[in-house]
């Protein structure tokens, strides 16, 4: 019965199939006259031919938008840009971004314009707001930064990405909690399995590329302050005023995910940052298992160093400063690239991140080259609410790193 429904009236499709079988008689009709020994049938039968290729051309053609109109309604018109998303972007660099946080997003945001082969590797060690709820009352991975990425990947409707970082303002019960949040919770809880519910939630929001927590244990960060004393979980050392010396996880050897191991095999560039260094940045680096399988890769190790300083955490660090302890906490061979922002920063923006005792961070490349690490220095930053950097920018110098580097082995 349900090969009928194609026949009922105002379905819109007949007209065009009908056309379609009226096109190829007429084709094949051509074909035969082309063939008798009169002039006059080969010149009537070419033209019946021709004839029958435009009205089975015309015919398909219009199936096609038809079929298209039905299954996506709002992005008709973007037939190009969906087959240029599928087939060109499909073939771009494999790119691993590694971080947490606001910054990973930016990155992200940039990036999918360039390529579908992306993988976020992101950090599960936060335990505040609405993650940390989720988190502590249904026993689950934090799900915010995930869901960040998520949005920042996605290549669906803006209401559908708008749905997903809306946040509840009512009662006590859902205020503060972020609707993203609730439905990957709310996925790990039907299939048992938070890999599953984000990959559930990837095909809602038709993500570009592919999102994975760091680990799946629920692993907790803690600092180690200049004064000696530590701070065990990622809300209280943000808000602790005291200045890090160092931080570690309660389970350094947690196991890295067979998808992020895969990942990373397979990478042309595997990206860190931007992001908070000590909350969002180190925390991943920290599981060994990512570590050892990152210094062995061949893929072009890049940090994109973070624009201003980091109250409490960060205080005074110039770009050296952030790559060493990057490196203090892990090996030397985890970086080849230092992206540093050269960019002045409006005098507006400045008076406004002192009063949050924060600054733009020191541009000393020379002391990073003498590292033996390589510096690219570029405007990169946006000043519109915030000063952050501008995925687009962003995503464009990580682009032309791949490719020269790729160039300079050819």
């Amino acid at each position: 019965m349900h090969k009928f429904k194609w026949l009922i009236p105002g379905m819109g499709i007949k007209r065009w199939v009908f056309l379609c079988v009226v096109g190829v008689s007429l084709i094949v009709v051509g074909g035969i006259l082309i063939f008798r020994e009169t002039i006059i049938y080969k010149i009537s039968g070419s033209l019946t031919a021709l004839g029958g290729v435009y009205l089975t051309i015309t015919s398909i053609r219009r199936m096609i938008q038809f079929i298209i109109g039905i299954l996506l309604p709002q992005r008709q018109k973007k037939l190009v840009d969906i087959v240029y998303a599928k087939r060109q972007l499909s073939k771009g660099p494999n790119i691993v971004a590694v971080g947490g946080g606001t910054g990973l997003s930016v990155l992200l945001h940039g990036l999918k314009e360039y390529t579908n082969n992306i993988t976020a590797i992101v950090t599960v060690t936060d335990d505040g707001g609405s993650s940390g709820r989720l988190r502590r009352e249904f026993d689950i991975l934090p799900p915010g930064d995930i869901r960040n990425c998520l949005v920042a990947l996605a290549d669906t409707e803006p209401l559908m990405r708008d749905l997903f970082q809306f946040r509840f303002k009512g009662p006590a019960g859902l205020k503060g909690h972020n609707f993203g949040n609730l439905f990957i919770t709310a996925m790990t809880e039907l299939t048992g399995d938070f890999e599953k519910a984000i990959k559930a939630s990837s095909k809602v929001l038709a993500i570009r590329g592919q999102v994975i927590p760091s680990t799946l244990k629920p692993i907790t960060l803690l600092a180690r302050h200049k004064d000696g004393h530590t701070t065990r979980g990622e809300t209280k050392i943000t808000e602790s005023t005291e200045r890090i010396d160092e931080v570690f996880l309660d389970l350094p050897y947690c196991k890295l995910t067979e998808e992020a191991k895969d990942a990373i095999k397979q990478a042309d560039a595997i990206v860190l940052g931007p992001g908070s260094l000590y909350t969002s940045i180190i925390p991943n680096l920290l599981i060994r298992e990512l570590q050892d399988i990152m210094t062995k890769s061949d893929a072009i190790k890049i940090y994109i160093c973070n624009v201003m300083t980091q109250s409490h955490e960060t205080d005074g660090y110039s770009a050296s400063d952030h790559v060493k302890a990057i490196i203090r906490h892990t090996n030397s061979r985890i970086i080849d690239y230092v992206i540093i922002n050269t960019q002045v920063i409006p005098e507006e923006f400045l008076f406004k991140y002192k009063e949050e005792n924060a600054y733009p961070v020191i541009n000393d490349s020379d002391e990073i080259r003498e590292m033996g690490y390589k510096t690219v220095e570029k405007d990169l930053i946006d000043t519109k609410d915030y000063v952050r950097h501008n995925s687009e920018k962003l995503a464009k110098t990580i682009i032309n790193i791949i490719s020269d580097v790729k160039n300079s082995h050819m």
